[in-house]
């Protein structure tokens, strides 16, 4: 029989425990489920338990904490030993210095994307320009919103083939102030007819595509392949499929062609037209490095 990994959080009805004590037990449990960053993630599991700050949890380590915030603690570690994304448990994750909420519907926004945030200000350095943005598969909004905040003047379009996610990118853009420049639309690139929709052409397109070979989800950390959306990941039989599609459209899309994904390669318009000829070659470029944060 598996031991249970909450066990040490379980404590007689009358027994103390201090936050100390419940940060060292949620570290413990956290270890023996083989997660990273043990103790940074007990804190923050402990923080969203308690209600408390992780600066008020240091200063106030050795008080008694409260029955409810030990129930409360083990019901989130509980969560988290079955591999359930720490953001799917306190409900946001920051990007670009921006919270998000996230839920089970999008993808959780990554570090590495950000690399296309700084791809776009490199691009476009001007501010104060109405720029129009095109997010390909908005999700959560992160990227799409970041940039809305980034260009006070810019408007941009976001289209995703999931309803749940749009709402999350809905909710999003009215938290962060830009939902009267944010236009969030049903869109699917493998549907005949999405260009027409979306009111072509924009200066900047942004995209963190399904990028994943089908066969290759299974393999992956279980935090992505076991609560991460399918839709979001699946790229086909060689994890391909959305930029060859892409690709065939990307003429009547742009105004002047900047494409950038989140693998952080800028591609320009005669690459991207050629990206159906010759994917494996372009996808080869970081393929290994965007798979290896997910192994």
């Amino acid at each position: 029989m598996l031991a249970d990994p909450i066990s040490n959080l379980r404590r007689p009805p009358h027994a103390v425990a201090t936050y100390d004590a419940l940060l060292r037990d949620t570290a413990v449990a956290l270890t023996a489920a083989g997660i990273d960053n043990v103790r940074f993630e007990a804190r923050l599991l402990l923080s969203k338990a308690s209600g408390l700050s992780i600066e008020s949890l240091i200063a106030h380590g050795r008080d008694e904490a409260p029955a409810v915030t030990i129930g409360a603690l083990r019901a989130l570690t509980a969560r988290r030993v079955l591999r359930e994304p720490m953001a799917h448990i306190l409900g946001e994750r920051e990007f670009w210095g921006l919270p998000f909420k996230v839920t089970p519907d999008v993808l959780v926004p990554r570090p590495d994307s950000e690399t296309v945030i700084e791809a776009a200000l490199s691009l476009m350095p001007d501010k104060t320009e109405p720029w129009r943005i095109l997010d390909l598969g908005v999700g959560s909004g992160c990227l799409l919103l970041t940039l809305l905040r980034e260009y006070p003047n810019a408007r941009g379009t976001g289209i995703d083939a999931s309803p749940a996610a749009l709402a999350v990118a809905r909710e999003n853009a009215e938290r962060l102030g830009v939902a009267a420049r944010a236009h969030l639309l049903a869109g699917d690139w493998r549907e005949a007819g999405w260009v027409e929709r979306l009111g072509a052409p924009f200066d900047l397109v942004v995209s963190n595509p399904p990028y994943i070979a089908s066969a290759d989800i299974a393999g992956l950390m279980p935090e992505v392949a076991r609560f991460e959306p399918g839709l979001a990941l699946d790229g086909g039989e060689d994890g391909l499929d959305p930029y060859r599609r892409i690709a065939e459209d990307h003429l009547r899309i742009l105004r002047f062609f900047r494409f950038h994904a989140r693998f952080g390669d800028t591609i320009d318009a005669e690459g991207l037209a050629a990206c159906s000829a010759r994917a494996n070659d372009l996808m080869a470029l970081s393929r290994e490095r965007i798979a290896s944060e997910l192994l």
